[in-house]
């Protein structure tokens, strides 16, 4: 089998990719890896603690890479953060990267661009699928997915603390893609047919935050999940 990566957001369409992935049998995945921001020490745009994306790939059973973002970083800090990532990829002759994008096209040309640089191949499983039926995939397959980050420009702070199911999917607004591949709401996978057993955890609070630089400004809410 062939050694690859997976960009890991702690999300259903990366463990769907992943899911994916071990049924097709071509790619043997070494290491989750995952961004967090390095002062809050929780999953880049998700806001899962560190503690639980660990166990996660525990019960996974998958080695975990960790990358740390400084607060307010730019795109500049990012795409050196990923090149020596890469590179130590490399370094141990993984030369493939599996995402768990949908159909952002400037996203997929983006990814390639970085990998291509640095002599390495992006892997994409789930691309192109219609997300409807992508969700009722991930729902059948009996994946467990809990909201934890809505951005407040399209769904109101009751989606935050929702389970992914048929009800869920019911209830989303016109205009809202059922992934959220539009950056609508993100995710936490606490179990399934990958998990050797589920992550526990308790909901606790929703917290309410915006983000400015400038040129945007968008409020989320977010929903805390305690180890």
């Amino acid at each position: 089998m062939i050694p690859a990566f997976i960009n890991w957001s702690s999300g259903k369409d990366a463990c769907f990719a992943l899911w994916t992935i071990r049924q097709q049998g071509i790619y043997d995945i070494r290491y989750l890896f995952t961004t967090l921001s390095a002062g809050f020490q929780r999953v880049s745009m998700h806001g899962v603690r560190e503690v639980l994306l660990d166990e996660q790939a525990r019960q996974l059973g998958i080695p975990l890479k960790k990358a740390f973002l400084p607060e307010n970083a730019a795109m500049e800090d990012y795409n050196r953060l990923m090149q020596q990532q890469m590179e130590e990829m490399l370094e141990e002759h993984i030369f493939h990267a599996v995402f768990g994008d949908i159909f952002l096209e400037d996203l997929r040309q983006y990814r390639e661009g970085q990998l291509a640089g640095v002599g390495m191949q992006g892997v994409f499983p789930i691309w192109k699928m219609d997300s409807r039926e992508l969700l009722r995939q991930i729902i059948q397959a009996g994946f467990k997915a809990i909201v934890v980050c809505v951005n407040a420009r399209y769904l109101d702070e009751s989606f935050a603390g929702r389970i992914i199911d048929d009800q869920f999917l019911a209830d989303l607004p016109p205009g809202v893609d059922p992934c959220g591949e539009n950056g609508e709401f993100h995710t936490f996978v606490f179990d399934g047919p990958l998990f050797k057993a589920p992550v526990s955890f308790t909901p606790g609070e929703t917290v309410e935050r915006s983000y400015s630089n400038g040129n945007w400004d968008n409020r989320f809410f977010f929903k805390e999940l305690l180890p």
